[in-house]
């Protein structure tokens, strides 16, 4: 583009073409991705996930969440080869409605157990996928301010990535490998109230929910099915003003219990009142968990709980494997956007479409 001011008339002026802009792309991204996306052998990330490698273990749990067929197969081969050093953890699940403090209790109670009863601990906490964009904050890590810089805490936060409830897909294949790396006591924090507690009461030894004062009274109580599944209920935020009426929300939930049946452990859920925020009672709650684990071991319902887990999520697998398999068929890729279109045309019915789709699947086993 020719400037007036480079004309005759202005000899005395030249106006310079200027400095091109630099992209805004770094121009390390491309090394950076290139470093990212190195995979180690099955047989080395093993080897470092035995010997504790937090880095190690944070990318076979990578490729463990990954939905890439490439990583999931090395992802299953590690997982297999850890499986025997796995299952020597207290997993203890923890659940509540949503601002009722979990984050916030997790960090005090995992660094009262790391002080007082020794060893590791991870964390492996849920965080909700968006339906509109699919992404996930992931800042759960943020409210554990104690444990996330504790040498001997690992904490992991995953997406739910469209799973049912809310509990991650591969959260249990997570508890193995951190098995594996040590870590002998598991906390899984789910999202909030629903089905994600019915997955999770189905990975742990020991599942606790975490309540608020002033959210009912019995009838209340039993109405929420969660209660069924409990093995213990911890109201928080009893300090201050509230310590009243957290005491008169405990005496609710204990009335409430006593109208269930008596859970196959044959050992009656504790309710008890403390404050994550204030670290209040803390160590009273960790005691009633691990008294807890040690009666079921007694009674031998602690490994009739984890087979009945195995087999669960045995079950569970083959949905799984199954649902991939008709998502990924080359056959079913081609026609499920047809089909789409023609339900939202009005064209044939949602069930119609779902019939076609699948005979054609099963048709390719012809």
């Amino acid at each position: 583009m020719e400037h007036p001011e480079n004309s005759s008339e202005y000899a005395g002026l030249q106006v310079n073409a200027g400095v091109a802009q630099p992209s805004i792309v770094s121009p390390y991204l491309r090394q950076m991705r290139k470093k990212r996306q190195k995979l180690f052998t099955p047989a080395e990330y093993v080897e470092g996930i035995l010997k504790g490698n937090v880095s190690m273990l944070s990318q076979a749990v990578t490729l463990i969440e990954s939905v890439l067929p490439e990583h999931q197969t090395i992802a299953q081969e590690v997982i297999e080869k850890c499986l025997p050093y796995s299952g020597n953890s207290v997993r203890i699940g923890i659940s509540g409605v949503p601002g009722a403090g979990k984050s916030t209790s997790i960090d005090a109670f995992g660094v009262h157990l790391l002080e007082k009863r020794g060893g590791k601990l991870a964390v492996l906490a849920i965080d909700p996928s968006s339906e509109k964009t699919k992404g996930s904050i992931l800042g759960d890590k943020t409210r554990m301010e104690k444990l996330a810089v504790h040498p001997k805490s690992f904490i992991r936060p995953s997406p739910t990535a469209g799973s049912l409830g809310g509990v991650a897909r591969k959260t249990r294949e997570t508890i193995i490998l951190c098995e594996a790396a040590g870590y002998d006591n598991i906390f899984v924090e789910t999202v909030g109230v629903g089905q994600s507690e019915t997955a999770c009461h189905s990975m742990v030894d020991y599942f606790l929910l975490i309540q608020l004062a002033g959210t009912g009274d019995e009838l209340q109580g039993i109405k929420r099915g969660i209660m069924e599944i409990a093995d213990g209920i911890v109201i928080n935020k009893a300090d201050g003003n509230n310590v009243d009426k957290a005491q008169l929300a405990a005496t609710h939930f204990r009335n409430a219990l006593h109208l269930f049946p008596l859970p196959d452990s044959g050992i009656v859920p504790e309710v008890m009142c403390y404050s994550g925020f204030y670290e209040l009672n803390i160590d009273n709650v960790l005691d009633m968990v691990f008294r807890y684990i040690d009666q079921v071991k007694e009674n031998g319902y602690f490994q009739f709980r984890r087979n009945e887990q195995s087999k669960y999520w045995m079950y569970e697998s083959i949905n799984e494997h199954l649902k991939n398999s008709f998502y990924f068929n080359p056959a079913i890729k081609g026609m499920i956007g047809d089909m789409e279109k023609e339900v939202l045309g009005g064209q044939i019915t949602s069930f119609v479409a779902a019939k076609k789709l699948l005979d054609t699947y099963y048709d390719t086993f012809k």
